[in-house]
């Protein structure tokens, strides 16, 4: 994994392993807590038990996959599984006949496989609730309940959160834990820096726009409470010919995927989301966030907030306020407020395109195929060739954007590992 050391957070959770209590973790996003809970996972593990013995339990389908990606990347001779909402649950239960050591899922999907029987519960030792604060959040309480109450062998659970705001239920059997807090402290990221937006109207959406025309083309997450204000906000960009992409929970699977992709891969800067991106979504340099609706509660605004300014980086937060809002009281110390230049330039198109290849990881198509691919047929030198990411079932690749229309002419026709499949720009 290119990890020489692992980080303070990391140790301490190895160290608390030792121990037989329960751990209780509070990290935020992006500061290494998989790896942190994975590696005891690992330590857990019997090959000669050919039966799941560590359960993960994540609240969003995109939070399971990476924790499996995580796993894969650490070459372990285990085999995992991810089961999740939005795909066929009878291909997942095809996997699970030959069971995984680690199984990651969402609650939902979790409980039904459970009451389904389609693996057996009485070798699992370990037990993972991450994200578990989001997880409550979200709605999951009973599906959580009804799958702990019928796993009783567990041995070890562990307990992840961004923040140390909710209490823990009964039901979890969590009583004693080691508690290791590495959480960010009252909102100070030491690279961020905070404004308030007020407008002149109690219509934001043109403030938005002539924010993101002076941000340019920096990486910005822009936050809405609801999902309708995130596609209506997305629908008035696209109007003003501002490239983005918008994300909430009701979006089918490879839409989610893709708009994803896009954010991570350049082909769009501004991407629109509800809270549900706020954590455990992997979307590294985040450069701005804007909260086009005042957060309600103070969790929500640490939350949004620490996808920015991690890891020694720094960042902006800007919270846009109508002519009739005011900045809730919770929002501590006062961020400063900021004036937009008299008009700002529309910030320039994106660098990247994204192009879908209809063919994945369960075609045996790996990120190797698709790069060779791209040089030898679509003729790209290596600085025209952007990031490459392999699905189950499709691929997306960054192209620079001036040559698009070459590579989608010279690939027309041709076969990616000896299989003919679709290539299109992804829209």
């Amino acid at each position: 994994m290119d990890i020489e050391l692992l980080n303070a957070m990391q140790l301490a959770t190895l160290e608390a392993n030792e121990k037989e209590q329960d751990i209780i973790l509070l990290s935020p996003t992006g500061s290494g807590k998989t790896l942190a809970y994975l590696l005891p996972v690992l330590m857990s593990l019997n090959p000669d038990i050919q039966k799941v013995q560590a359960l993960v339990l994540a609240p969003s389908r995109e939070l399971a996959q990476q924790i499996e990606q995580v796993w894969r990347s650490m070459g372990t001779g285990f085999k995992v599984n991810a089961c999740f909402g939005g795909r066929p649950s009878n291909k997942e239960k095809r996997d699970l006949a030959i069971p995984p050591a680690l199984l990651i899922g969402t609650p939902g999907r979790m409980q039904d496989h459970i009451e389904r029987n389609n693996f057996e519960v009485d070798a699992i030792r370990v037990l993972v609730l991450d994200e578990f604060d989001k997880s409550l959040e979200m709605g999951f309480t009973v599906q959580m309940e009804t799958i702990i109450s019928q796993i009783p062998s567990v041995q070890k659970r562990f307990l992840t959160s961004a923040t140390d705001a909710v209490s823990i239920p009964t039901f979890t059997g969590i009583t004693n834990p080691i508690k290791l807090d590495f959480s960010e402290k009252n909102n100070e990221l030491k690279g961020l820096k905070t404004f308030t937006l007020k407008g002149a109207s109690n219509d934001k959406m043109d403030l938005l726009y002539q924010l993101l025309c002076y941000l340019g083309n920096d990486s910005t997450l822009i936050f809405c409470n609801q999902r309708d204000a995130v596609e209506k906000v997305s629908a008035y960009l696209t109007n003003r010919k501002l490239a983005n992409e918008f994300f909430h929970g009701k979006l089918e699977q490879p839409d989610r995927e893709r708009a994803l992709s896009k954010f991570r891969n350049g082909s769009c800067t501004a991407f629109i989301s509800t809270d549900l991106a706020s954590r455990g979504l992997d979307i590294p340099e985040i450069r701005n966030i804007i909260h086009f609706d005042v957060p309600v509660r103070i969790d929500e605004y640490i939350h949004r907030n620490g996808r920015t300014a991690r890891m020694e980086a720094e960042g902006s937060a800007f919270t846009l306020l109508a002519a009739n809002e005011n900045l809730p009281e919770f929002i501590l110390p006062l961020p400063q407020p900021f004036s937009l230049p008299a008009l700002a330039s529309a910030p320039p198109k994106p660098e990247w395109a994204t192009l879908y290849i209809g063919k994945g990881k369960k075609d045996k198509l790996s990120k190797m195929d698709v790069v060779g691919f791209m040089f030898k047929k679509g003729q790209l030198a290596k600085d025209e060739l952007g990031m490459v990411e392999v699905k189950e079932y499709y691929s997306f690749v960054a192209v620079k954007i001036n040559k698009v229309k070459d590579v989608l002419r010279l690939v027309e026709n041709e076969k990616i590992k000896n299989m003919k499949t679709k290539i299109e720009l992804a829209e």
